[in-house]
């Protein structure tokens, strides 16, 4: 991989709150929504606060599997899930806390689990997203 990379995400919006997000180089477009907690806010819809939590979300677990492999930890499932806390500071919305609660299922818990919670710390500190955010992250780990 080059030192720089770049990725294109382009939004359109449709009517009301509501947009769709596309990129030049993927299949699926997206619609987003201002969420319903907002005025005029539409519910049942991906929110750029859900995007934050799946940004978060989804490069924990790629930065796992890497992590992993190159550990050879041996697993048989990997779940996620990323509560992210919205809040007013000094009159401006910010999401100041995210929990990432990954569950990870060993092969072989007793040998492994060592093992495991280190990959799961050194996903967490190599993470690109968490190191890209100001926002405090912390890990709620299951491992069974």
């Amino acid at each position: 991989m080059s030192k720089e990379q770049y990725y294109e995400v382009n939004l359109q919006w449709n009517d009301g709150r509501t947009g769709s997000l596309s990129s030049p180089v993927l299949n699926e477009t997206i619609t987003c929504a201002t969420p319903p907690e907002f005025p005029n806010g539409v519910p049942g819809i991906w929110s750029p606060e859900h995007l934050y939590a799946a940004t978060i979300n989804s490069c924990y677990m790629s930065t796992f599997l890497a992590v992993a492999e190159n550990f050879k930890l041996p697993f048989s499932d990997f779940s996620c899930k990323t509560v992210c806390k919205l809040e007013v500071v000094e009159g401006k919305y910010l999401i100041t806390e995210a929990v990432i609660a990954p569950t990870v299922t060993l092969q072989d818990h007793e040998a492994d689990k060592d093992k495991a919670l280190k990959v799961l710390e050194k996903s967490k500190s190599a993470c690109l997203v968490t190191n890209s955010i100001k926002t405090a992250i912390s890990l709620n780990i299951s491992l069974s």
